[in-house]
């Protein structure tokens, strides 16, 4: 017999972890997280290129539930925000729930039998639900570049980074300079004999102010729960003052310009450098990057930053637009990655469509975690479920609230199946479309995977977080169409 269980989580990051353990604290037991890595912590064990850190300060991109005084820095490096989610999934008991290497082929809704089929790659099993946490940067984005098959070098992406490789000495090309590449960058300029950084638009760079903890900083937040409280909700509110560039009014842009214009004077003394990395769009538009050794390390006598465009990939160089040849020994992606967790294409619903399918045609969900046509499906971080002004925790947190008041809402009342209602979610997207249309991300002069490629909003809630977790504190079972079986359902 096919394997089943009452709830199935697709993915073991921040998102999975968390909904794991809130279900284990509603008294749900029959659960598996799916995981295809072979280790838990989504983007925090797949990305461990050099320099890989958060630009959310950790007291702030941390559980509120599992709050940890002992940070080592300001904002957590790749490892240590590892090692804490290993160390919350473990003192929480969900790691039995977790099957690593285990990945999603398909997922198909079964009308008949009320129950999602799953196929991966460790044999089938079928759920009452099927939750998804798939991470949103965990899937590598190449661009599309003439010649690129023919390059003789060594070529990898920074979510693939080749720890085995030496770029001592060599002559390394780095295309894009996203919020990854702004932090690799520095860890290997020092090490190269030439660091070309290819740039389609220059990020804005605002001083990050990182900084070690000191010993008597973590025993006072052990010891004081208060003084811990005060300092993530500084955080918040700071974070959350982003919102007035990005869905208030754009002239409050000038502070957080200023932030940005004053880092460059600071730390580039080259004027033809200075004009290079200087944005051409309102800040906001698209990600603003905390950084404070990115331009220094493009000061150096062996960085050169080009933005003429590249024309094609020869087997040893890289030729410009503008003619000119640049030999290249290794080729660096820091390009980002794809807006859709490649998972999506597998999970079809009832009318036989994708997830992917429904996000192609437009970015919609309602409130970032149902879908309409998903029977028993919920997910976190879905469009219109991420704020660009907030911590992407806060967010997952909003969520899973959401999601474990819908399983114990359903669960007591006896509920086999239940689908959002098609006009609940189309009256959302056309809310999120109302509130975004005069957004710094449509209306900043740039590009960015913030928008569609016809210049929607891509996903971003368009309001302060706050009011989306008022919105999402309750399950709203009038907003669905449910079916009641004739005996409740016990404790699972």
């Amino acid at each position: 017999m096919t394997e089943h269980h009452h709830i199935v989580i697709l993915g073991a990051g921040f998102g999975g972890i968390g909904l794991a353990i809130k279900l284990r604290e509603a008294g749900f037991r029959d659960l598996v997280l799916l995981e295809r890595a072979a280790d838990l912590g989504g983007t925090w064990q797949a990305n461990t290129y050099p320099g890989c850190a958060c630009d959310v300060p950790s007291h702030l991109y941390s559980y509120s539930f599992a709050p940890n005084p002992n940070w080592s820095r300001t904002y957590g490096k790749q490892p240590e925000i590892l090692a804490y989610l290993r160390r919350v999934a473990t003192d929480h008991d969900v790691v039995r729930h977790i099957r690593l290497n285990t990945e999603l082929l398909e997922a198909r809704w079964d009308e008949d039998a009320a129950v999602w089929r799953l196929r991966t790659s460790r044999g089938e099993l079928t759920a009452d639900y099927f939750l998804s946490a798939a991470g949103v940067f965990t899937e590598a984005k190449y661009p599309d570049l003439p010649g690129l098959d023919s390059f003789a070098g060594k070529t990898f992406h920074s979510l693939h980074w080749d720890h085995e490789h030496d770029l001592t000495g060599e002559r390394v090309a780095v295309i894009g300079t996203g919020a990854s590449a702004v932090q690799f960058i520095p860890e290997i300029a020092p090490k190269v004999a030439a660091l070309t950084v290819f740039q389609r638009s220059a990020p804005w760079i605002v001083p990050r102010m990182d900084r070690g903890t000191l010993d008597l900083e973590r025993l006072l937040l052990r010891r004081v729960p208060l003084v811990r409280k005060a300092i993530r909700g500084t955080w918040y509110v700071l974070i959350e003052g982003f919102g007035l560039v990005g869905f208030v009014d754009n002239r409050f842009r000038h502070p957080y310009e200023l932030l940005g214009r004053a880092q460059l004077l600071r730390q580039i003394r080259d004027t033809r450098l200075r004009e290079k990395v200087t944005p051409d769009y309102v800040i906001g538009c698209k990600r603003a990057i905390f950084a404070d050794a990115y331009f220094p390390a493009l000061e150096r006598d062996n960085v050169e930053v080009v933005t003429d465009g590249i024309a094609e990939v020869l087997p040893h160089a890289i030729r410009t637009r503008a003619g000119a040849e640049i030999p290249v020994d290794t080729l660096i992606f820091g390009t980002g990655f794809t807006s859709t967790p490649t998972a999506y294409e597998r999970i079809t619903g009832r009318t036989g469509r994708s997830v992917a399918d429904l996000y192609r045609e437009r970015p919609q969900t309602y409130l970032g975690t149902a879908l309409s046509g998903f029977p028993n499906f919920f997910c976190t971080l879905g469009p219109f479920g991420v704020a660009g002004n907030q911590s992407a925790i806060y967010m997952i947190e909003s969520q899973i609230a959401y999601i474990v008041d819908a399983l114990v809402t359903l669960r007591a009342r006896g509920v086999r199946r239940v689908e959002l209602r098609p006009a609940v979610q189309n009256d959302f997207v056309d809310e999120m479309a109302r509130r975004s249309s005069e957004t710094v991300w449509l209306t900043g002069g740039c590009q960015s995977y913030y928008t569609t490629a016809d210049g929607q909003n891509a996903g971003l809630y368009p309001s302060w977080s706050f009011e989306y977790r008022r919105r999402t504190k309750h399950f709203d079972i009038g907003s669905y169409d449910v079916d009641i079986v004739a005996e409740r359902v016990g404790v699972q």
